[in-house]
């Protein structure tokens, strides 16, 4: 995946993941102290949540990278049917 060779990209990236670690923690935790079913519940949901919105975003990067022609003209029915995808996908996971 050449896109998470950009180091911005990259850095946020791991920022997104790191945070999804803390959730996780924040689960393993709540169970720890024998927490109510709904707490744990909700606690995992947040992890759903932003797993999905880190999938979402490295299939838009990988979406922009590989498949969209950066020197096509504006309008270009390719590009205009990456970006709904884009849109598509987000709305999906996020």
């Amino acid at each position: 995946m050449s896109h998470t060779t950009q180091e911005k990209e990259k850095r946020k990236l791991l920022m997104r993941l790191r945070r999804i670690r803390g959730q996780l923690d924040a689960v393993e935790r709540r169970i720890e102290e024998e927490a109510t079913c709904a707490a744990i519940l909700q606690q995992a949901t947040a992890c759903r949540g932003a797993l999905d919105g880190f999938i979402a975003e490295v299939i838009e990067d990988h979406i922009l990278e590989h498949l969209v022609d950066p020197s096509a003209k504006q309008g270009d029915p390719r590009s205009q049917a990456a970006e709904e995808l884009v849109e598509i996908i987000h709305s999906y996971l996020t």
